[in-house]
């Protein structure tokens, strides 16, 4: 009888441990998930943060401004 009762009592918390084992893991694998997504967004926000900035840096009037302030530097010194 005692051997019985512990028997089913392993078998029970081996299952409750298995339960609760495989719900932790869902839970990590949502993280995850959403981790990931999170950071897939970041990488798109700097794509196109980057974008702006080529376009910026490309711009003849980008190089023109920075002519003329090196030579209002050049003016002051």
């Amino acid at each position: 009888m005692n051997l019985t009762a512990i028997s089913i009592v392993a078998i029970i918390a081996w299952a409750l441990v298995s339960i609760i084992g495989s719900f932790r893991d869902k839970n990590r694998h949502k993280t995850k998930d959403q981790d990931r997504q999170v950071l897939e967004q970041q990488i798109q926000q700097l794509r196109s943060r980057i974008e702006v900035l080529e376009k910026i840096v490309t711009d003849d009037n980008y190089e023109l401004k920075k002519q003329f302030a090196e030579l209002e530097k050049d003016r002051v010194a």
